[in-house]
């Protein structure tokens, strides 16, 4: 909590100080009106004169309004506080987030991080709103009403001196079991986020199988579990209340049985004797709301800690200010490889096995490579190390010659486009979604991503146009229709590197095969139109997707099974025969076999093939 506030109150300092300031005044009034009391029971009720108990009522009226004002200025103070904090927190952490790598973002988890910048930040705000508010009053109000009541008897002071340690021993006992409880709520509440985030955006597969029981009960004993530890803690608080008012009123009867016997022998006026339970009162009612205090500043450190472990997450890939990176000249006679990955290897964490493992392959200038592979093969993984979403754990992953950690992170995701396997759109317009990479991009050149893409029929019948509205997560468009608008969302911009992971999965063979021509096109008249060619990078599970790329790359457990062209790889590589077994049709297979007839020995370097039996 103390890290926050360097970090964050500094602007607030001075609301930070009139706050407390003002509460301080409010305490003092507080502290006086018991002395006026008395002196209203003595010299008035007392003595029978009631111009002293209007005049000392007056004063206390006086009082009172004084410390309204007052009072509303803290809490003025506080609410500027804790609220401009809270705001300032939220905007950091969704500042730094944002800043994380994959990596990090797979430690945390979404729903955790939703958790940490809603409900954490929350219980930060509470602690500070009540620390401007109540962090002087009731200390300095317990401490003020027994020097005052000691001040008044000392013999009466000696019951404080019990009541007080006693009660401290009860908060004492209550708050060293309940504050491990409070770090396992905020677990559980992240627990309970992960189920919510999961059925909700899930709700359709759900439906279709019939599991609404299933997440009921997944969901009620996610609850269930978070309730029985607040439960357990709310007994173990409800604990402090009953016993600190018993302690406090056995106190009160105590001061009254010891003080009648000195009001009767003339040692103490009965004012005195009610100043004095008055400042017993408020001595151990304010030790109760410091018990409250700690219960929220407890639930408090846990969120802050939760926080500062994000915000100090440093994040493991950064461009450290790498300067921009020189583009190969378009018509060079000696380009360099548009892609090269030099016995790349990528682990999820340290020790765990490698989802990439020693990759080796180059990709010339505008040509493409198709990456096949069963599920789980590490295709995404290898992709990811090409725009830095991932960082090679050895080896190494270049682009137009340079390594990708000497590029700056925005000039290297300007030039690597990539089309993610879930297709992802954003609440707001097709305009919006589409300018993303380039933000003045024209009318046309978002026309013509869409054409490219095989998008621009439907958005074309819509009423809108491009204005037309995207729901969150593009609901109001089909499948196909939301894979089509991120692939022309990365064509803005003229990227020199298009990555696809499987982001053609939900189109039909006609307009996949289109897609892929459209994008082909492209590439050579960027390379006749005197730029650079566009390289391409197709992530499928279709051979029909990948079969007509320049170099094909089959991968089998993270590695290298197979590289080389289709008519190469099926006649050498014996994974992606099989695959091309269980997809292609017999008449394509028998055109393939056909096409596999003796021919003269290849000057060129023979295909790599590392799988056993290849």
């Amino acid at each position: 909590m103390i890290e926050l506030l360097r970090r964050f109150g500094g602007k607030f300092r001075r609301y930070m100080v009139i706050g407390p300031a003002c509460k301080l005044i409010e305490v003092i009034f507080d502290l006086l009106t018991p002395l006026v009391i008395a002196q209203m029971i003595d010299k008035g009720i007392g003595a029978h004169d009631v111009n002293a108990v209007v005049r000392y009522g007056a004063v206390l009226a006086a009082m009172a309004v004084i410390g309204i004002s007052f009072t509303l200025v803290c809490q003025k103070m506080a609410a500027l506080t804790s609220q401009g904090m809270g705001t300032d927190i939220r905007g950091a952490l969704y500042q730094h987030i944002n800043k994380l790598s994959y990596a990090e973002l797979d430690r945390f988890g979404t729903p955790s991080l939703i958790t940490r910048i809603t409900n954490d930040v929350n219980q930060v705000q509470l602690a500070v709103a009540l620390g401007v508010r109540m962090l002087i009053r009731w200390p300095f109000l317990a401490v003020g009403s027994m020097c005052a009541a000691l001040a008044i008897d000392l013999k009466l002071g000696i019951i404080f001196l019990i009541c007080t340690p006693a009660i401290g021993l009860v908060f004492w006992f209550v708050m060293v079991r309940c504050i491990p409880y409070y770090k396992q709520l905020q677990a559980k509440l992240d627990r309970i986020a992960l189920i919510c985030r999961e059925g909700l955006s899930g709700a359709r597969v759900v439906r279709a199988f019939v599991r609404e029981d299933h997440e009921r009960e997944r969901f009620a004993q996610a609850a269930d579990d978070q309730a029985n530890t607040a439960i357990a803690v709310g007994k173990l608080s409800s604990i402090l209340n009953p016993v600190t008012f018993l302690v406090m009123n056995l106190g009160v009867c105590a001061i009254l049985w010891v003080g009648g016997i000195q009001v009767n022998v003339g040692e103490l006026t009965q004012g005195q004797v009610m100043a004095f339970v008055n400042y017993m009162t408020q001595t151990l009612t304010s030790i109760v709301y410091v018990a409250n205090l700690v219960v929220v500043f407890t639930k408090s450190s846990a969120s802050a800690s939760r926080i500062n472990e994000v915000l100090n997450c440093v994040p493991s890939i950064t461009d450290g200010g790498n300067q921009p990176v020189a583009l190969p000249e378009p018509g060079n006679v000696a380009p360099v490889p548009a892609l090269s990955f030099s016995h790349a290897s990528f682990s999820f964490g340290a020790g765990a096995a490698n989802v990439v493992n020693d990759v080796t392959l180059e990709l010339p200038l505008g040509k493409t490579l198709g990456i096949i592979g069963g599920t789980g093969s590490g295709k995404s993984t290898l992709v990811s190390l090409i725009p830095r979403l991932y960082d090679a754990g050895t080896g190494s992953v270049s682009v137009m010659g340079s390594d990708v950690r000497a590029w700056p992170l925005d000039q290297l995701r300007h030039v690597v486009a990539t089309v993610p396997q879930r297709a992802s759109l954003v609440s707001g317009t097709i305009r919006s979604n589409l300018t993303w990479r380039d933000e003045s991009a024209t009318d046309e050149e978002l026309w013509a991503a869409l054409e490219m893409a095989q998008a621009s029929e439907f958005v074309r019948n819509k009423p809108q146009g491009l204005d037309a509205p995207v729901e969150a997560g593009g609901k109001n468009f089909s499948g196909g229709q939301r894979q089509r608008l991120t692939i022309a969302r990365a064509l803005v911009g003229s990227p020199q590197v298009l990555i696809m992971d499987d982001s053609a999965s939900a189109l039909d063979f006609k307009t996949d095969a289109a897609l892929r021509h459209a994008i082909r096109e492209r590439s050579v008249r960027g390379a006749a139109e005197g730029g650079l060619p566009l390289t391409t990078v197709i992530v499928s599970q279709r051979v029909s997707t990948v079969r007509d790329a320049d170099m094909i790359c089959v991968l089998d457990h993270g590695s290298v099974a197979g590289l080389g062209t289709h008519d190469e790889l099926y006649a050498t590589c014996q994974l992606y025969r099989e695959i091309c077994q269980s997809q292609l049709r017999r008449e394509e297979l028998e055109g393939q076999q056909g096409s596999m007839a003796p021919t003269p020995a290849p000057t060129a370097p023979a295909p790599i093939c590392t799988k056993e039996g290849c």
